[in-house]
């Protein structure tokens, strides 16, 4: 509830306001089934206050299990206030009802039930002819036995009198018998959009990560959606761990979920512990480990119980919680050492089965034991070869705990800081190096922080230090026996000489030392610091390496990420999306937020060149989110600089300036040259779009001016493009020009397709008239099947030249290709432009057809892109890190988007084979 809203309840509460409104003229009974937290008081409370804004006399009474035992309990609670008007009822019933709420002597007749309660129904009746009555009651499930007769006895008989009997009842249990004709409520679990909708309201400050793990724990449940915010944290984030952490639960979820435990038996709550406690549910496991926690045999029939009760439910030969709530409620009520028992239990019962019965062994205990520590590195290293990321964490943050070896105890903190930063867990790496830091570091170990630190802290310094600390200590771990290290540490001072080049000399020292190493030539690291220390000396032997390694394969998720990241460097722009695409889906499904937000921003950057819009708009859209939720601003600048230049080749100029606006203000207090780099390229193309060349000439021109912050020479190779389409006046033309000739001398030679492009469309572009013609020719007879912006935009230029010429009938043929390339794109501005010229050679334009999903966001173009290829809503959201949920909400908005109705239309629409 928010205020006196319930969310995702107009049906129940229309049937609710419909049995009270109709009270003056006829009597109405409804049984409110539900579990736990689905807002069944909720559905009383309003049902209460509206009969009482209405003048009615509303009874209310609620079942406890400590009054369960008690004969009639609820029922005097129910009718306590009309005992004034007992004397008004016939002798033997006033007796009866008397001596049912220990009031007189009880009646011992064989007809005393049959009294009582038409003695209560002549009570109700007499306060009903004085002004409708309404019976509200809660917690059904526990009230006393003989006030549930007598409210079935009521409610097969309220149609006489103005009188309402409202109840609920927990989903699994029924309220009376012998009631035929009751009215019966069944509350389901909200919907993914009202879910959202009670979170919007109750929770609106919500972190997107936080709100993600909500909607998934809760299940649709009000209360749960309600309470668990306040327990989770600001990130939300719990482990996915061999042994799986205990949900902290509020006092009201902790009551809603263990209330049904008390009454159980003993056998069926240890098997309820043991199953809580157990990373899997399988049958004959957990009653094993059962029976070793009690030293007793236990059946399967001890499960009969729970399931009863709602609790459980048994599939084939595996257990399952009816709600995830439910285990963490069996885990809160235990005690501390029968929760250790447990853990103790089913470590003797998983014999065979190192990894699952290390992380039982370190549950079991609080002591330092090296053993299980070692035991715990072993589950470590096999959940990350199978990509259990987070579980591999949890493994090695329980075994540094448990190490009582200093030593061993520093390598456990320093592979875990590594992973929290995988994770995009940032802000919790500085405290695991701090606890390492304080037990002593050898050679190898400093230099492991100083690479974790210069992850943290990239952001906040782009001067040369950083670099000849990174190439000081990586000659050191080298020096030390650990090439590995010292490449990773070399990759990244390369990195930093890409985003703000340090001169030559520095950058030669980088590929120096990088090749000294006994490394093969293909290793994806040495491969990546060559791109960014030498983007335009050693590109050729990046592009040619690039070339082998996509044919040879072989590499894993995070060598796809550093591959893609070299193609980048060097403007490889056609074979980033390979690398990238590869990268992200398995980052993706390992957790590994981190690198995954880098990669997909990547991805993003570069298939703007391509114009890839069913890649790039998603990996853009999803790379923002991910920038956000894991602290990562440099790539947060990166996905808003994407999604800005996309917004530009559609011709959405304002989405456009709102984005990029955004990218120049986010983490821009240090001075980086790429960043700014990026931002004034954008900035032209968005003038491009608009029409306004010489504002787009004047952004651009910034990264060629050596004396501008924004100032970047291995961009320029690529910007020189929109620099030269820029380029009208006179003096513009000769400042692009003397540019020209500069990338010329320096990249003039590069074997890297998109710079060979780039520098031909320029002299096409630039060039006088007298050697336009040729240069035009020149440029057409390049390999474009990779960049058809460039080839479209060539086009475009060409045919204005020879219309411009009068050369009529030759332009129309290039500048039909032209708008017809940069209508298949979808690329607006530029197809207008050549519309606009076609018409001046003569030639008509024709109707536009714009796709259906360019109505569609470029989160929901992604889902239906995957729904398209056959994947459920839970594959879909392990892949997006969204809950299945709100994959069918995002799929109920896309259906009347695209004018369809089901899943199966959607390949059809949006063309996917």
């Amino acid at each position: 509830m928010s205020g006196t809203t319930l969310f995702g309840r107009d049906g129940e509460l229309a049937a609710v306001d419909a049995l009270v409104d109709a009270l003056p003229e006829r009597g109405a009974a409804l049984l409110i089934h539900g579990a736990p937290g689905l807002g069944k008081t909720a559905l009383l409370e309003h049902a209460a206050a509206r009969a009482g804004s209405a003048g009615f006399t509303v009874l209310r009474a609620s079942g406890v299990p400590a009054e369960a035992e008690l004969p009639f309990a609820g029922l005097h609670q129910l009718t306590h206030t009309l005992t004034d008007r007992v004397p008004h009822l016939p002798a033997a019933q006033a007796r009866a009802l008397l001596g049912a709420f220990g009031m007189a002597e009880p009646s011992h007749s064989t007809s005393r039930f049959f009294l009582i309660a038409l003695a209560t129904l002549g009570l109700l009746g007499e306060a009903a002819a004085e002004a409708p009555v309404l019976l509200v009651v809660d917690d059904t499930q526990w009230l006393d036995p003989q006030t549930l007769d007598v409210l079935g006895f009521i409610a097969r008989r309220v149609g006489a009198d103005s009188l309402g009997l409202l109840a609920a009842v927990r989903e699994d249990r029924t309220a009376w018998r012998g009631a035929p004709g009751i009215h019966e409520l069944h509350l389901a679990p909200l919907a993914p959009a009202e879910a959202d909708a009670l979170l919007d309201a109750r929770h609106p400050d919500l972190a997107p990560g936080t709100r993600r793990r909500v909607a998934e724990l809760s299940a649709g449940n009000p209360l749960a959606l309600t309470e668990l915010p306040l327990t989770l944290g600001t990130d939300g984030a719990l482990a996915d761990a061999g042994v799986l952490p205990e949900l902290p639960l509020t006092a009201r979820l902790q009551r809603a979920f263990s209330v049904a435990l008390a009454d159980l038996p003993s056998d069926t709550r240890h098997v309820l512990l043991i199953a809580a406690t157990a990373d899997d549910g399988a049958l004959t496991e957990v009653l094993t480990a059962a029976s070793a926690l009690t030293g007793t045999e236990i059946s399967v029939r001890s499960l009969e119980p729970a399931m009863a009760a709602g609790l459980l439910r048994v599939d084939g030969f595996r257990i399952g919680f009816t709600h995830p709530l439910v285990r963490s409620a069996v885990l809160a009520s235990a005690l501390l050492a029968d929760r250790l028992a447990a853990h103790g239990a089913l470590a003797r019962t998983l014999q065979g089965q190192p990894d699952r019965q290390a992380w039982h062994r370190a549950a079991s205990g609080g002591r330092p034991d090296e053993a299980v520590a070692r035991q715990l590195d072993q589950a470590a290293l096999g959940a990350r070869e199978r990509g259990a990321t987070a579980a591999a964490l949890t493994a090695l943050e329980r075994a540094a705990a448990l190490s009582e070896v200093p030593s061993a105890s520093v390598a456990r903190l320093l592979g875990a800081a590594e992973l929290r930063f995988e994770l995009g867990q940032a802000d919790r790496v500085s405290e695991l190096l701090q606890q390492a830091e304080s037990l002593g570091l050898d050679v190898l170990e400093r230099a492991r922080v100083v690479l974790l630190r210069e992850w943290l802290e990239s952001e906040s310094d782009t001067s040369t230090s950083r670099i000849h600390l990174l190439i000081a200590t990586a000659e050191q771990a080298a020096g030390a026996g650990d090439p590995e290290l010292a490449l990773r540490l070399l990759r990244v001072a390369a990195w930093r000489c890409w985003w703000a080049d340090p001169g030559r000399e520095l950058r030669e020292r980088v590929v120096t030392a990088a090749e000294r190493l006994p490394v093969p030539e293909l290793h994806p690291d040495l491969v990546c610091t060559l791109a960014g220390a030498a983007p335009l000396e050693a590109s050729a032997t990046v592009i040619d390496r690039l070339r082998r390694l996509e044919r040879e394969g072989g590499y894993d998720v995070l060598a796809a990420a550093t591959l893609g990241n070299a193609a980048i460097m060097v403007n490889g722009f056609d074979q980033v999306a390979g690398f990238a695409r590869h990268a992200a889906d398995g980052l993706r499904r390992q957790g590994r937020r981190g690198p995954l937000t880098k990669t997909l921003v990547l991805l993003a950057l570069a298939t703007v060149h391509t114009v890839d819009w069913e890649a790039g708009l998603p990996a853009a859209a999803e790379a923002a989110r991910l920038a956000e939720e894991t602290a990562q601003p440099r790539w947060l600048t990166g996905a808003r600089v994407a999604k800005a230049q996309f917004a530009a080749l559609r011709g959405d100029v304002d989405t456009a300036l709102v984005a990029i606006g955004e990218a120049e203000g986010q983490g821009l207090t240090v001075v980086d040259p790429s960043k700014l780099a990026y931002i004034q390229i954008s900035r032209g193309l968005i003038a491009l779009a608009a029409g306004q060349h010489t504002e787009a000439f004047f952004c651009v021109w910034r990264i060629f001016d050596p004396a501008d912050p924004s100032y970047h020479p291995f961009m320029q190779t690529v910007a020189i493009a929109e620099l030269a389409e820029a380029a009208t006046g006179d003096d513009q033309r000769a400042m692009a020009k003397a540019a020209l000739r500069e990338l010329l001398t320096s990249a003039g030679t590069s074997e890297v397709q998109m710079i060979r492009v780039s520098l031909g469309f320029a002299q096409a572009l630039l060039a006088d008239d007298e050697d336009a013609e040729e240069r035009f020719r020149a440029a057409f007879d390049l390999d474009m099947s990779r960049t058809p912006f460039i080839r479209a935009r060539l086009m475009l230029a060409y045919g204005t030249w020879l219309r411009r010429r009068r050369r009529v009938m030759e332009a129309r043929i290039p500048l039909r290709i032209a708008r017809e390339s940069f209508e298949a794109m979808g690329v607006e501005p530029w197809r207008e432009r050549a519309t606009q010229e076609l018409r001046s050679a003569g030639e008509g334009s024709k109707s536009e057809n714009r796709p259906g999903r360019e109505l569609l966001t470029p989160q929901e173009v992604r889902i239906a892109q995957l729904a398209a290829q056959g994947l459920s809503n839970k594959e879909i959201g392990r892949q997006l890190h969204l809950s299945p949920r709100t994959i069918g909400t995002h799929l109920y908005r896309i259906f009347p988007k695209l004018g369809i109705t089901s899943r199966s239309q959607l390949s059809d629409k949006l063309g996917v084979d």
